[in-house]
C-alpha cells in the first residue's frame, strides 16, 4: 500500500506560479512511476504530468508543456509539479499518483495505469 497526500495548491492570478507537492509513504517509493492528473467537474481525469522510477525520464500533457515541471526526490519521497505562467483553465482539482513499474524508465500518462491516488488538492487560477 501506498498513501499519497498532496499540498500546495490554492488560488492565483492568471500568470502566477504555484508548486504541488505530494508525500509518499508505505511501500519503497523508487518503485514507482509518479504522475500528476486534474479533473474538473464533469470531465474525465486528465494526465498533467509523468516522470519515470529514476527521474530521468519525464512527459507533459500538450497543454502545459514548457509552463509545468515535474521533479521527484527520492530520498525524501516527494514527487512535486512546478506550474509556470497559469492560465484559468488550469483550474482544476489535481491529484497525485502512482504507478509500480518494473522498467525504469517507465512513464505513468493514463488513469487506467495507476495503482494508488492521493486524495486530491483544488488549484484556482483567475483571470
Amino acid at each position: 500500500q501506498v498513501q499519497l497526500v498532496e499540498s500546495g495548491g490554492g488560488l492565483v492570478q492568471a500568470g502566477g506560479s504555484l508548486r504541488l507537492s505530494c508525500a509518499a509513504s508505505g511501500r519503497t517509493f523508487s518503485a514507482y512511476a509518479m504522475g500528476w492528473f486534474r479533473q474538473v467537474p464533469g470531465k474525465e481525469r486528465e494526465f498533467v504530468a509523468g516522470i519515470s522510477r529514476s527521474g530521468t525520464d519525464t512527459d507533459y500533457a500538450a497543454s502545459v508543456k514548457g509552463r509545468f515541471t515535474i521533479s521527484r526526490d527520492n530520498a525524501k519521497n516527494t514527487v512535486s509539479l512546478q506550474m509556470n505562467n497559469l492560465k484559468p483553465e488550469d483550474t482544476a482539482v489535481y491529484y497525485c499518483a502512482a504507478d509500480f513499474a518494473f522498467n525504469s524508465r517507465a512513464l505513468l500518462t493514463t488513469a487506467r495505469q495507476t495503482d494508488y491516488w492521493g486524495q486530491g488538492t483544488q488549484v484556482t487560477v483567475s483571470s
